[in-house]
């Protein structure tokens, strides 16, 4: 693989990451400032971005694949679920706790996933309780008590809603991660993800129709973030991230979309002018140590796992 590969990966995968974290706090200015409904935002942030990647998917990809998951039932059904459970369940209750707090704790508790699916895993028998497991855990834990309460048990420093939110996110997420595997064996992920958003837009779209808004009240700023939001906090970002797969091993990958989490922090407080207390802060550092810690163990592993199979071979 060649350093020029290499420096492109890095730029596509780092540009993600960032773009995601960010647009959690364009969305919360859309929110507060613009009093955007969350409903419209995600059913409009689905439908365009899910048809932009299958036009994305026509254009440069096999466009054959587009149509062939659905001429198998159980890959159709198995579509329909990632799609309710997996992609609206995770975008949804994301923003929802943008809205009913800030980017910084949505994207926090969101990715209490990672200590999710370890604990999933351990509970089905599928992995062993280790002394890196315990490690990411105890994180997660330490990190979210210190991010909702900033230090002060008597109190919370997040609204009872934002929480809730935030931890079905992190639920949402971590299903959205471990359901689609076979899907994604079988076609690509362009395919199952674009697929995905559009069906969860559309079942969106009944409960609050993209139509029912009054854009006219919007300024250019408005239709600016807008824009940030659904097409480069969105399509862009898993496009970018997606193709940076092509250059870069999963280990490098996830670690560097790490980057998410402290984006959507920073912004939150520098551009968003959101108090952040001291513990909180500590809270944010435990959070973001847990996930470089378990993308760093998440390469090993799979490292360990190709040398045990090479060493069976000879």
């Amino acid at each position: 693989m060649s350093r020029g590969n290499n420096s492109k990966g890095f730029t596509l995968v780092i540009t993600a990451a960032l773009l995601w974290g960010m647009s959690g706090a364009v969305a919360q200015k859309l929110f507060q400032q613009y009093h955007i409904e969350v409903n419209w935002l995600v059913t409009s942030r689905l439908l365009i971005a899910g048809f932009l990647l299958l036009i994305v998917q026509f254009k440069f990809r096999d466009r054959a694949q587009i149509f062939n998951v659905w001429r198998q039932p159980r890959s159709a059904i198995q579509l329909l679920i990632f799609a309710l459970f997996g992609t609206l369940a995770v975008q949804y209750t994301y923003m929802a706790a943008i809205d009913q707090g800030n980017a910084a704790v949505g994207t926090l508790l969101q990715y209490l996933a990672p200590a999710l699916i370890i604990l999933y895993l351990i509970l089905r028998k599928q992995s062993a309780l280790n002394i890196r497991d315990t490690v990411s855990v105890s994180l997660a834990l330490i990190g979210c008590f210190l991010l909702l309460t900033d230090g002060a048990i008597s109190k919370l420093s997040v609204p009872p809603m934002a929480i809730v939110w935030g931890l079905l996110s992190a639920v949402a997420l971590a299903f959205y991660t471990l359901y689609p595997v076979r899907l994604l064996k079988k076609f690509d992920s362009i395919v199952i993800v674009g697929w995905a958003m559009v069906i969860g837009g559309l079942v969106l779209n009944v409960v609050h129709p993209i139509w029912k808004m009054d854009v006219s009240r919007l300024t250019l700023s408005a239709w600016g973030y807008l824009f940030f939001v659904v097409v480069l906090g969105t399509m862009i970002a898993f496009w970018f991230y997606i193709e940076s797969l092509q250059s870069l091993a999963p280990k490098e990958t996830s670690l560097l979309s790490s980057l998410e989490p402290l984006a959507a922090v920073l912004s939150t407080v520098f551009w968003l002018g959101e108090p952040f207390g001291p513990f909180q802060w500590l809270g944010s550092a435990c959070m973001m140590i847990m996930l470089i810690f378990v993308a760093v163990n998440q390469g090993t592993s799979v490292t360990d796992k190709k040398t045990d199979a090479t060493r069976q071979v000879s």
